[in-house]
């Protein structure tokens, strides 16, 4: 039996929406490595060299490059579904970030060699082409997914990306992190390759690391999944149409009231949560003083929780419904925020914390305050994880069948067109009360805002509009 799409038509086969799966194992760990864990909290710390400007830095940068991606992101979308074809753009858009993404290496401690602006410059390009390559990946989802298995699909690459990071983390952290630090008979006497710790050369690695790994790994979905046709037209021509159809769909919106106030709800829990995964390290590396080690250690355990969430998320979904799942997530994540930034190295809770005896002879989460702060990003990991995987599908279960490909390409609008918020926002907080809690805790908003919307949103397919 011939499995068929949500759009009616042949399902690709095993080869081909696994491909597509394993795309977030290649682009994940630049993610993980680069923004969240390893170089971010690098940059912060030692090239700027001052924990608070360098998260402000970060945030207006992030800002910035989110600004750009809600400008020029419905437009390219636009284009490439009047021309059909899905992963030329990728394929462009890899060709961009490899080489930006090996630059960061250059990135020296004090600001010297590449230089804090350049390095954001550079922040910015890559921020904004991986989140095009993301644009163009997900519409490819609802033409080649099963329809019974497309939020298993959307889960597993979740969970994919998660894995790779881990996998990656695990490699830095033996051969780099570890080495000459550790007195264990299996950990090498000096990080391999002969890189220089006193240089921050561990941390500097992980750039042209996931350069490597995002230009392999991206070769099966260029290779064996399934693009859309090319539609033949010209480039000048796809330009007009593709401009007039964003204009009439945004124009006939009110008739899809529910998707549109979904799309909303979506947009800006989806940036909350994004804040969330960009600023978790900065802030730990700057509340707790967390080094290289301890990072890819806590990015380790955290990447495990959220390839379990990704699982369960998709469980969690079919037995709940989508709504139901996503409100969970969303509402279980401003939660754990607000108790995260409550736990500082001398308070839990806000309670003054004063103990100096460690719980054991390891040298990483030996206090009570950074053990507390590491339970609890385990969970944020699984709610943030399940956030994701069930936004996609709930998007496939609300919108009209005929007209798929063009509402996903509005969800990925959605979680683009205020990418700039978050950033801005803990950029801004973080100035004002010169406080990287203030500035962490500031996404909290978002996440209030967002559930509050989703809980008029109803779980009920569109019917599409005639024009």
């Amino acid at each position: 039996m011939t499995r068929v799409t949500l759009e009616g038509k042949p399902a690709a086969g095993p080869l081909g929406y696994q491909s597509w799966a394993l795309f977030e194992w290649a682009r994940n760990p630049y993610v993980i490595l680069v923004t969240i864990y390893i170089f971010a909290p690098y940059f912060s710390t030692t090239v700027v060299g001052d924990p608070v400007r360098g998260q402000a830095l970060l945030g207006y940068a992030n800002s910035f490059s989110g600004a750009l991606i809600a400008i020029m992101a419905p437009f390219l979308g636009a284009i490439a579904d009047k021309q059909g074809r899905r992963k030329p753009w990728i394929g462009g858009f890899i060709a961009i970030m490899v080489p930006a993404i090996w630059l960061l290496w250059f990135a020296m401690p004090g600001g010297v060699g590449l230089g804090i602006t350049a390095t954001l410059a550079l922040i910015v390009v890559i921020a904004v082409t991986f989140e095009f390559t993301a644009v163009f990946h997900n519409a490819m989802l609802p033409a080649i997914a099963p329809a019974d298995r497309i939020g298993m699909i959307s889960g597993l690459a979740l969970a994919y990306g998660n894995c790779a990071g881990l996998l990656l983390m695990l490699f830095v952290l033996y051969a780099f992190a570890l080495p000459g630090d550790s007195s264990w008979s299996f950990i090498p006497s000096a990080p391999l390759f002969g890189l220089d710790q006193a240089a921050s050369e561990p941390d500097r690695i992980v750039a042209p690391l996931t350069a490597l790994w995002l230009l392999a790994f991206s070769l099966p979905l260029l290779a064996f999944t399934p693009d859309t046709p090319d539609s033949g037209l010209p480039v000048r021509l796809a330009i007009a149409r593709g401009l007039a159809e964003v204009r009439a769909t945004i124009g006939q919106l009110r008739h899809y009231g529910n998707v549109a106030l979904y799309l909303l709800a979506r947009m800006i829990f989806n940036d909350g949560m994004v804040g969330v995964l960009i600023f978790g390290g900065v802030y730990a590396a700057g509340t707790f003083g967390w080094g290289t080690t301890t990072l890819l250690i806590f990015g380790i355990v955290t990447s495990f929780s959220a390839a379990i969430g990704a699982v369960l998320g998709g469980r969690l979904d079919d037995r709940l419904g989508s709504r139901r799942t996503v409100l969970i997530a969303v509402g279980g994540t401003a939660s754990l925020l607000a108790v995260a930034v409550t736990i500082q190295p001398d308070s839990i809770l806000f309670v003054p914390y004063t103990s100096e005896a460690t719980l054991w002879a390891l040298p990483w989460f030996n206090t009570l305050p950074e053990l507390l702060y590491f339970a609890n990003t385990q969970l944020f990991a699984m709610f943030i994880t399940v956030a994701f995987a069930s936004a996609r599908t709930m998007m496939a279960r609300i919108a009209p069948p005929s007209m798929m490909a063009q509402f996903f390409g509005l969800y990925a609008l959605s979680g683009t067109a205020t990418a700039f918020l978050a950033p801005l926002l803990v950029g801004i907080f973080t100035s004002a009360f010169e406080s990287q809690r203030a500035g962490y805790a500031s996404l909290i908003i978002l996440l209030a805002i967002g559930f509050v919307l989703m809980l008029f949103v109803r779980e009920e397919r569109a019917v599409a509009a005639t024009r």
